[in-house]
């Protein structure tokens, strides 16, 4: 039997293009998914959980379940329908009152500026690989922090890795670009900086409140720990996904080790990085003013020796054994491993969490605290009884609790937890087949069910026993 701190936050997290809907009214812009699903994939974001409308049933769910803390994102295109200019009054209004009803329920929201989703003007002119568009991102993160203190807890972005992932390697986000690694790690690069000018302009108008990042950081592990190539392959991989981004937010820079294996990496796949002077002095000034580091935590891989070429193949349909990820001058993931994994091949390993929360306590002393902001279990829910009997995802969550408890017992500093998600949203590649919700909706009606997950999470936030 573990026990967490009485202060540990129990949350739950949602996204603005994920859960709210009404991606066409009330002046809202469009994003660059808008066009992007229409062209490439079987379902729309609209009208995903319809947060928009329902956000007071949903924050009253938290309550009776004893979730008090919730992500939620805030729609840039929703304040600046084209990224900047002239504000959304209808937008801006939608805000102050799900952040007044998140007061009126007692749940604190955590506020993420940008969570996957640049205005379409914008993410046509280059997204974060334009240099404008910083400035830009900047301008409105300004807006908020001076239109909205009523917020306490900001972050700038969700999964800088796995934006710059998605959109040029993989190519399963917009633009769709595959195996270009040196966008990959500019886009990083350039959001990272971003990050630092917004956290930059926000401690220096002393605002009321804490500001901080969130990183998606999966773990990687040689497949043969006694096989140096295979080694290098996994120092690599983290590099590119974990590495990267973390130098920038807590060393303000890039380390010798991390710029010798991006080098690498560009000299395999061609390309050179714009990385400035004055850059590298911004991110110094802001490394030791974040006040939280969020990790989102899904699974870990294990990498093998590889000296082929690129080849990805994304499973978006839960195809259990349909991905392929080898990567030239990196690596190549092993899949074929005696450890479970989701329909999704997400390899289910709760000590990968473990692992990248004590090395951020290694690695990165100047980091404040930590909240995992999001983890969860994504599966084909069963509906059965106006409810989901989701033993698996109980499990799931419940041994990512422990390894929490035991790194906090081992000296890291971890706050809270946000389980992904709430209630059942869209899911950017796979529509709504795949399923992470305590509560179960029900999309033709948007009826809110409790699935058993549900019940187990109410019980550990009033225990904090992980029994």
């Amino acid at each position: 039997m573990r026990k967490l701190p009485e202060d540990f936050l129990f949350g739950a997290a949602t996204a603005a293009y994920q859960a709210e809907g009404a991606t066409n009214i009330d002046g809202k812009g469009r994003v660059a998914w808008d066009t992007y699903l229409e062209q490439n994939y079987w379902y729309r974001a609209e009208p995903a959980s319809d947060f928009y409308n329902k956000y007071p049933i949903d924050l009253e769910l938290c309550e009776k379940f004893n979730i008090n803390a919730i992500r939620i994102s805030i729609a840039w295109s929703r304040i600046f329908p084209k990224g900047y200019g002239e504000v959304n009054k209808k937008g801006v209004e939608f805000y102050h009152k799900l952040f007044a009803e998140c007061k009126k329920r007692n749940v604190e929201p955590f506020v993420t500026l940008h969570h996957f989703d640049t205005p379409e003007v914008l993410h046509s002119n280059g997204d974060f690989l334009n240099r404008e568009n910083i400035e830009h991102f900047v301008e409105y993160a300004k807006f908020c922090f001076n239109e909205f203190p009523e917020v306490k807890k900001w972050t700038t972005f969700n999964e800088i890795g796995p934006i710059g992932d998605g959109q040029y390697l993989v190519g399963k986000f917009p633009p769709g670009i595959l195996y270009d690694l040196e966008k990959v790690f500019q886009s990083h690069h350039n959001m990272m900086l971003s990050h630092a000018k917004a956290v930059l302009y926000y401690k220096e108008q002393k605002f009321d409140g804490e500001i901080g990042i969130v990183h998606a950081l999966p773990k990687k592990y040689p497949a043969d720990k006694n096989n140096p190539a295979d080694v290098r392959a996994a120092e690599l991989e983290d590099i590119l996904h974990n590495k990267f981004i973390l130098d920038a937010t807590y060393l303000g820079g890039y380390s010798k080790e991390t710029m010798a294996g991006v080098e690498h990496i560009l000299k395999e796949n061609g390309g050179k990085l714009d990385i400035r002077e004055e850059d590298l002095k911004i991110l110094d000034s802001a490394k030791d003013l974040n006040d939280f580091l969020g990790i989102n935590y899904y699974m870990s891989d294990w990498m093998k020796e590889f000296h082929g070429e690129t080849e990805i193949t994304h499973n978006s349909k839960g195809t259990k054994g349909s991905s392929k990820y080898q990567i030239k001058g990196i690596g190549q993931r092993e899949l074929n491993m005696d450890i479970p994994r989701t329909e999704w091949d997400w390899i289910i390993y709760p000590q990968g969490l473990y692992d990248q929360i004590m090395r951020i306590k290694k690695d990165y002393p100047n980091y404040k605290k930590i909240y995992i902001t999001e983890n969860g279990l994504g599966y084909k829910d069963e509906f059965i009884d106006n409810t989901v009997y989701d033993d698996a995802r109980i499990d799931y969550v419940k041994k990512h609790f422990e390894v929490i408890a035991d790194a906090i017992q081992d000296g890291a500093i971890v706050k809270g937890y946000f389980i992904w998600s709430l209630m059942d949203v869209f899911s950017w590649s796979n529509g709504y087949e795949k399923r992470y919700g305590l509560f179960y909706v029900d999309f033709d009606t948007q009826e809110r069910y409790p699935k058993k997950s549900a019940y187990w999470y109410k019980n550990l936030a009033k225990t904090k026993i992980i029994d």
